[in-house]
């Protein structure tokens, strides 16, 4: 599908941007059907790919924990979800 590939080059934040466009569009009622349903096929599209940024961001973060010692240590996030 050529709307996945466009999707894909989006960053999160444009891609959120659009799919509130689309929302609102849809929620409006303006446009005719043939039009709505293109909407909400790339709404849906963006909507996976944000999904998909937001988990690619998650994994990234690190768990910072203080040890009884006063150090510092980090882990990896998706090493601390595993436990």
């Amino acid at each position: 599908m050529e709307i996945n590939k466009e999707v894909k080059l989006l960053n999160f934040e444009d891609g959120i941007k659009e799919l509130e466009t689309i929302v609102k569009t849809l929620e409006s009622g303006s446009g005719d059907l043939e039009d709505s349903i293109k909407a909400y096929e790339r709404g849906v599209a963006l909507k996976k790919h944000c999904e998909r940024k937001l988990k690619e961001a998650q994994e990234k973060i690190e768990k910072i924990t203080m040890q009884t010692d006063g150090s510092v240590e980090s882990e990896d996030f998706s090493t601390a979800a595993a436990e």
